[in-house]
């Protein structure tokens, strides 16, 4: 199919912005929807199937709109993410999926994908949810995203989150500093998502209060969780005693979340992932969900995806 569009008003400045430095944003289109885009001023010949040439257009005009400023590298991944799946997505809407919209301070964050949207709605519904794929399908961050909007609305009064301290190919004897130094860059990511979500002097503030607590898993031994929304990351480094401490840590009037990718444990050699033995034992548990993402749901660098499809090739079916 070939239709020509034509972006409306006409403005050089958004169009420049748009189309990117020498027409890197319109390469970008082409690859991630698989379609042609040939430019003349501010009409477009597209050419592709049917499906993808709506979704470029519905994409070049929600972009334009956007483009009073130059579209930053994230955005345009984001806004490629989505337009992947919108297809999908529209289906998953008449079906009578709601889309949930979260309150950080990124007012419109929801999720990307047809995974990330139901992770976010099964998240809402359930006491405890598993979010289980590659890098880079935002499991964490929607996690994280999910435990801010709970303690903005007052639906908790805390938000704990915790990892295990398992290295991939170092040693914590190794690092320099105390305990608290040590375990550090293992809870890093979930800083960086915290102060993305709320900038870092409310994070600094909530800290002080007591609003938000970050912690190795070793330190959930003997403490029961009440009223708050947890979130364990990088669950496929627990041990099976680890995972079953864990999730026995949840009280009342609490949300847990577990995250993971069963693809990277950094166990030792000959023992078993918590995570894997939890995703077959606790399937038919009520009261818990399990979210599987897939390289189709990664919204990083498309380069991120490619790797992580050019590895389960290898590997063959991801062991869940």
């Amino acid at each position: 199919m070939i239709r020509r569009h034509t972006l409306a008003p006409s403005d050089h400045r958004r169009l420049a912005h748009l189309c990117g430095p020498l027409d890197a944003h319109l390469r970008a289109i082409e690859a991630a929807l698989g379609v042609t885009l040939a430019r003349r001023d501010d009409s477009f010949r597209i050419d592709g199937p049917r499906a993808a040439v709506e979704r470029a257009v519905a994409l070049l005009d929600r972009l334009y709109e956007q483009a009073s400023a130059p579209i930053g590298e994230r955005k345009l991944q984001l806004a490629l993410a989505e337009a992947g799946a919108a297809p999908a997505a529209a289906d998953e809407a008449v079906d009578g999926g709601e889309r949930v919209v979260l309150h950080t301070r990124h007012s419109d964050l929801t999720g990307r994908t047809p995974n990330q949207m139901q992770y976010l709605r099964q998240i809402l519904a359930h006491d405890i949810t598993f979010g289980i794929g590659p890098a880079g399908t935002g499991k964490t961050f929607l996690a994280v995203a999910c435990a801010v909007d709970a303690l903005e609305r007052h639906g908790v009064q805390r938000i704990v989150l915790t990892r295990p301290a398992v290295e991939a190919g170092e040693r914590l004897g190794f690092l320099p500093g105390d305990l608290a130094q040590k375990v550090d860059p293992y809870l890093r990511p979930l800083y960086d998502a915290l102060y993305d979500l709320m900038g870092f002097d409310r994070v600094a503030k909530a800290f002080e209060r007591g609003l938000i607590e970050i912690a190795p898993l070793a330190f959930m031994r003997g403490r029961t969780l009440n009223h708050a929304f947890v979130i364990l990351d990088e669950a496929q480094n627990t041990t099976r005693e680890q995972m079953k401490m864990f999730l026995t840590r949840i009280g009342f009037g609490s949300k847990c979340v577990v995250t993971g990718d069963v693809s990277q444990v950094d166990l030792p050699k000959g023992m078993a992932s918590g995570l894997i033995e939890a995703r077959h034992i606790l399937t038919r548990v009520d009261g818990l969900a399990f979210t599987d993402f897939t390289a189709a749901d990664v919204v990083r660098h498309p380069l991120v995806a490619r790797i992580v499809e050019a590895y389960d090739a290898v590997r063959g079916p991801r062991e869940a």
